[in-house]
Parts: structure tokens; sequence; C-alpha cells
């Protein structure tokens, strides 16, 4: 071994004690007669110190020499620092060096390799080994390690068996866009990359398997976000002879269990929400309960006084943002502009601030009086010094609008508390939606969710009332996971099929197999799939995923560092019987 301790180890109790440490050199200090250098790798940080008349000249003018970055090893005595350093474990002590050996040299590096760097996001992407040498993405990776170690040890405890599926498998046309993978072999055809494991854990199911589970990557060919990469990685998991009841009492105790061991948080009973209370109330299926400001309607209160906006409107819907009604109109017309943005596609604002004397000031004065105002502010339980937001139109447009405005006005109170975290099942989505462009219905979840069994007898006569036996886990705002009962009957499935509107060639086509495996004596199963790299981040208290994946794509799908995608060589291209199209010039 190159070392007897880490950089993070040495304590008081090792004064005295001759030591050899390796690592990088975090930091150097040199004040002529003495010389400090820190010592780091990803334990923690040493000081090292040489002096004149201690230190034999050699090792001083090595020292003198080593730059940021350089890999080195020093053996020396522990002694006690005179001036201690309570920011670091090892701030009692320093290693006066006898003898410094340089490992390996380093080119200065491009932005400072520290909790606060200098390097952009870009930057630290194309030198993504360097980035990961900064203990606040280290520490990421580390929580990522802690909670598949948790993960595997609860669902093992529970009796599930860890299988691995296939990543090169067939392409269906559903859901989101396939990475397909040309075969040599077979010219022509093509192998897609696995959006889910959700054939082959059906067909585990139907081999007996009972309770499976894998930590696996899937990749969709999607447009991305801070919360979304092409490659990422999910807590995939099936069971047999279960009930939905079942699913969510195992599943949430997994989820419970993680926030207790990994965060020391204790996240109670989960409520469960019906699809349609979390439409009604938040305009969104995965609402953030760590604070209340539920939507109330009010078309009731407001149509048919003369206000045209209102009178035209779908829905008039409000919201009560509790001790803002002394907001400025600056402030207000902040908020209408907010509304109004592209992405959030309102096209106004309408305000009434609850005054502490008991009246009312809305921007809509003229078409109502205090009577009406005060009873819009009954019916949003409002006080004084509180402000009523009001938005109308479309329904669906205006609860998403509504629902961005909400969640604006949560982060502007501080209610959105990333040490705060609020849990919740969202049940009984619908079973299909309908999509104008095609003009037929989408699975909303997946072809194999069974529907709800009360639902049954509508799926032929009214398809689009169905709801569907499904659940989502829903923490602060963020999906963590869903899945479904599935269905496991040759018969219902082919019902669905009709349903989503394929030919019976088309379903025997794309999943002849699996209706096949159904008539083999199927056990009614179901399951889940946690996204795991969403679960890292929340558990960081960050929004984006990308600090908590070892090497991941920035928005473009494009890995920086190697530089891919990239053209491959044409030899391939014919092995692959490829060709390559050369894009047209453009005039």
């Amino acid at each position: 071994m190159l070392r007897t301790h880490t950089c993070g180890e040495l304590r008081s109790s090792h004064i005295g004690q001759q030591v050899t440490m390796a690592g990088w050199v975090q930091k150097i200090r040199d004040k002529g007669g003495m010389i400090w250098v820190d010592v780091r790798d990803k334990y923690g940080i040493t000081q090292l110190i040489f002096e004149e008349g201690k230190t034999d000249e050699k090792t001083l003018e090595l020292a003198r020499r080593v730059g940021r970055e350089f890999v080195i090893s020093a053996t020396g005595e522990v002694v006690e620092r005179v001036a201690k350093n309570d920011k670091i474990p090892t701030g009692d002590v320093e290693i006066r060096v006898k003898e410094l050996t340089v490992l390996n040299e380093s080119k200065t590096p491009p932005f400072i390799i520290d909790d606060e760097t200098d390097g952009g996001e870009d930057l630290r992407a194309k030198y993504r080994y360097l980035d990961l040498r900064r203990g606040i993405v280290r520490k990421n990776l580390e929580m990522r390690h802690q909670l598949l170690q948790k993960t595997r040890a609860y669902l093992s405890d529970h009796l599930f068996t860890e299988v691995e599926t296939p990543y090169l498998i067939k392409s269906t046309p559903e859901g989101a866009r396939d990475f397909v993978v040309p075969s040599r072999m077979n010219p022509n055809q093509f192998y897609a990359l696995p959006q889910s494991p959700q054939t082959f854990k059906q067909l585990l199911m139907v081999s007996g398997f009972d309770r499976y589970f894998q930590i696996v990557k899937c990749f969709r060919d999607e447009d991305l976000r801070a919360d979304r990469q092409p490659e990422f990685t999910q807590i995939d998991c099936e069971m047999s002879f279960v009930t939905r009841k079942d699913i969510l009492d195992t599943f949430e105790g997994l989820i419970k269990y993680l926030f207790k061991e990994v965060k020391g948080v204790d996240l109670g009973e989960l409520p469960h929400i019906s699809y349609a209370d979390a439409m009604t109330k938040y305009g969104s299926d995965k609402p953030d309960l760590r604070f209340g400001m539920e939507f109330r309607e009010l078309n009731d209160l407001t149509q048919g006084k003369g206000f045209v906006v209102f009178d035209s409107a779908e829905l008039v819907v409000g919201i009560n943002a509790t001790g803002c009604g002394e907001y400025t109109r600056k402030e207000l017309d902040g908020l209408t502009d907010f509304v109004k943005k592209p992405q959030i596609g309102a096209k106004g604002l309408v305000y009434v601030k609850c005054n502490e004397d008991g009246s009312f000031k809305s921007s809509v004065d003229k078409f109502y009086d205090q009577e009406a105002l005060k009873s819009w502010a009954e019916r949003l339980e409002a006080s004084p010094g509180d402000l009523l937001l009001i938005l109308a139109g479309e329904a669906n447009k205006t609860r998403k609008a509504l629902c961005e405005l909400r969640l604006e006005m949560g982060s502007r109170l501080g209610l959105r508390d990333r040490s705060k975290f609020t849990a919740a099942w969202v049940v009984d989505f619908p079973l299909l939606e309908w999509d104008e462009d095609s003009q037929r219905y989408h699975a909303m979840h997946h072809p194999f969710t069974s529907p709800n069994p009360e639902d049954l007898d509508k799926l032929s006569t009214d398809p689009g009332s169905v709801r569907a036996n499904a659940y989502d886990m829903v923490v602060n705002g963020v999906e963590l996971g869903g899945g479904s009962i599935r269905i496991h009957d040759r018969t219902l499935q082919s019902q669905m099929f009709d349903a989503l509107g394929f030919t019976k060639e088309e379903a025997q086509d794309q999943f002849g197999f699996l209706m096949s495996a159904f008539e083999y004596g199927a056990p009614p199963h179901g399951g889940i799939a946690f996204g795991f790299d969403r679960l890292c981040a929340l558990f960081g208290g960050q929004d984006s995923i990308r600090d908590f994946i070892a090497f991941p794509k920035n928005t473009s799908g494009r890995d920086v560092m190697i530089d891919s995608p990239s053209l491959i060589d044409s030899a391939q291209l014919q092995e692959l019987h490829l060709s390559l199209t050369k894009p047209a010039k453009s005039e």
C-alpha cells in the first residue's frame, strides 16, 4: 500500500505516529521558510508541513515544485497543529513530512476542485472526471450508493429475487420513442433498448417467481430536462397474487424505510388521493402537499355579472395566498406577467385584496360589489390580510396555469422547504386518454394496466370513463414512482388492445408472446417502478438529477466529455447494412 492512513482519518490520538498518506494536492501555502500543503482523497483533507531546518532541503525543494492536483505520497510524523481548523475532522493535526514522492504531475486544472468552484456547468461536464473529485459531487454519489444498498436489503428481506432482464429487446410504437440498435446478423432488423422491463417482469410472474426486483437502466429517446436523461435508472418490481393494497403497503414500506435509514425522516402514513380530486384541488396529478392553497371553483359566484372574461369561461377558479394582501401593484403586475408566460398560458389574472378592515379591493371592482367579493373570500376561506388570485378559461388549461401559479406562490412564501417531505398516493387514474391527432385512445399508463374492477363493463361501451387500477407515489410534487395491477387474462388483454385501436394482427405481431403466455396459467399480479435518479435528487434537495449520475448527458443528450453521440466509420455502417444520408444543402 502507498499509504498507511487516508486523508480523512488522522486525529489527536495519532500524534507521534509515523504515517504515510497519498492523494491529490488541494492547496499550497508557501511562506518562504515554511510550506503547508493540503492533500486530499475521497475521505477528507490533511495538512502537510515542511519547515526549513526540520525538513531536508531536497524534500523542501520538491514541495516547492508541486502544483494543484499533483498526485503525491508523503511520509512523516503526526504533530499537533498550532492553528487548529475546526471546519475539518483532521483539523487538530498535521504531518511533519520527512519523505515526499510525486506519483504523478498534473496540468493546472480548468476550474478549482472545490465545493465552491469557479467552473461553469458546461466546463465541468467536459472534465467530468475532475468534477467528480469535488466533495459535494462525490457525496451525492455516495448517497446514491447508500440508497442502492438499502433498497436491495429491504427487498431481499421481503423475499424479492433480483433478476436481470435483456437490454436488446423488441421495439413497440406505444409510449416514448425507442433507441434502436441495428443487428449485423439480421440485415435491416433492429433491436430496441428497453423503456422499462415491463413485459419481462410480467413473464417472470407467469414463470412463478412471485416477487421480482431489478435496479435497472432504461432508455427513452425524449426531449431532456432537469429531471430527465436519455438513460435512467429504475427500481423495478413485480408481485404475484396481490391486490392494490398489498402493493401500496409493501412499497410505502420501502420508501418510508429509505427516508428513515438515509435521511432520518419519518414520513408517517401516506394519504390516498384520487386523480380526480388531485386535478380539482391542485391542477396536477403530482401535487406538492407541503402547503395548502387548494383550488376553489367560483363559476356560480362570478358568472352572469357582465364581466365577459368570467361569463365566457368554462372554469373560474382561484387560490388564497395567505398573508399577501399587502402586495404592491408592481408585485401584482409581476404575477400577471408570470401567468402570461407562453409556458403557463393564461391570458390574465384577477386579484382581490382582503383588507384588514374587512373591505375588499379587486381588479374587477366595476363589475362586482363588496358583497360579491365577500362571497368569493368566504369560498376561499380567506381572512383579512389575504390575497385571492383567480384565473378563468378552458378548464384543463386554466387548472394547469393555476397549478403553476400555486407553486410559484409556494416558492415565494417559503412553503416549499427542501428539508420537509410530504408524500401521498394518487390513485384511480383514467385508463385511457383520447388523442386528437391519431383520433384514437392511448393508454395513460401502458397497455397492460388493468381497469378498475368497478368499471370493467364500460371498457367496450364508454372507454373514456374507465378508471385504471393504477397508482403513483408523489413526494413534494415529484412523481417518484408509479405502477398498476396488470391484466393477466388473455380475453381482457384483447379487449384492451381493441379499445386502443390495435388490429388483431398488430396486437399479435407486437405482443403475441405475452398473450400466448397468458394461456398457460398467468397469476394475478401487479407492480411498480420508482425513478431512482429522481429519488436521489429528492434526497439531495436538488431539482436536477445530473449531479447524482456519475457521467450524465447534457440537455441535448450529448456526453461532451467523450463527444458522444458521434459518426461511425463507413465500414461499420456497411457491416450493419446501413448507409449514411448526407443532409441536404440549405439554399
